[in-house]
């Protein structure tokens, strides 16, 4: 046995130890299945993850005895989902599984710590980044003001689209998201021409024809736009009514990174805005 093959055979039996570890702590009310007789293990069977993660049961089996077996992207994300795992978890599962790296993560570890203290500089005007699939890689305090504790929001659903089509509270602050929702999903669309292939787009996708019957019928609709929405309102709880227009910053010659900051359209926005965080 070379090297190679005996770090693999490692990995394979440390993979198995840890999807075993996380099953376990998984138990079947968290999920929404019912809970039957006797269980002779903590947590859920086998059969029940792979039901929950739409693979085979022998195949997953297979997967947690340590068997030399490839998993796709596809796979390890929905697994990854039905496991509850968080974003290091995740980040261990692809890497114990020989996978690349998540596409989320890595995107992540692209912004340097010179992005972080900019969009702190830039308070108490709200700045995010996000990458084209939508995602919500950093924040600064003043867009988690603005948008109600994202904080709180886990780290694989800080994405703009999965907010405002599923989060009744982020729609409250988006007065014009029916309005502008169409030209949102058109550039995602124009977007994904190039990733076409890609397991992380094609999961949101889904996800999303299936959490919701605006994006359903939007998307059946093919309709494309690469045009930017520069003038937003915002109806925050406590102060109200405020308008902003945006400003974009690519992240690189050819990078699809970009990080939005929003300034105060008027100065009544400006008065408007917190003093200190």
């Amino acid at each position: 046995m070379t090297v190679d093959s005996r770090v693999a055979d490692v990995r394979r039996h440390e993979l198995a130890a840890f999807l075993r570890s996380r099953r376990e702590r998984i138990t079947p009310d968290q999920v929404g299945l019912p809970i039957s007789g006797r269980r002779r293990t903590p947590g859920l069977r086998r059969e029940e993850v792979a039901q929950l993660a739409g693979v085979g049961v022998t195949w997953y089996t297979w997967l947690e005895q340590g068997r030399d077996i490839n998993a796709s992207e596809q796979v390890l994300d929905a697994i990854s989902r039905t496991l509850r795992l968080d974003p290091y978890e995740h980040t261990h599962l692809f890497t114990l599984a020989g996978a690349p790296e998540p596409p989320l993560e890595k995107d992540c570890k692209l912004l340097s710590e010179n992005v972080h203290r900019m969009m702190a500089k830039l308070e108490p005007f709200p700045v995010c980044v996000r990458n084209a699939r939508c995602d919500i890689l950093a924040y600064n305090r003043a867009y988690n003001w603005l948008m109600g504790g994202l904080d709180e929001i886990p780290f694989e659903d800080r994405n703009t689209l999965i907010q405002c089509l599923t989060n009744p509270e982020w729609r409250r602050r988006l007065p014009d998201w029916e309005l502008n929702l169409p030209r949102v999903v058109a550039g995602f669309r124009a977007a994904m021409a190039e990733h076409l292939a890609e397991p992380a787009w094609k999961n949101l996708v889904k996800r999303l024809r299936q959490e919701s019957d605006v994006f359903e019928r939007m998307w059946k609709e093919h309709d494309v736009s690469t045009e930017r929405i520069v003038l937003k309102r915002y109806l925050h709880p406590d102060v109200g009514l405020l308008r902003f227009e945006f400003s974009y910053l690519y992240l690189g010659r050819r990078s699809e990174i970009s990080l939005a900051t929003l300034t105060p359209a008027d100065e009544e926005t400006a008065a408007k805005l917190p003093s200190s965080f």
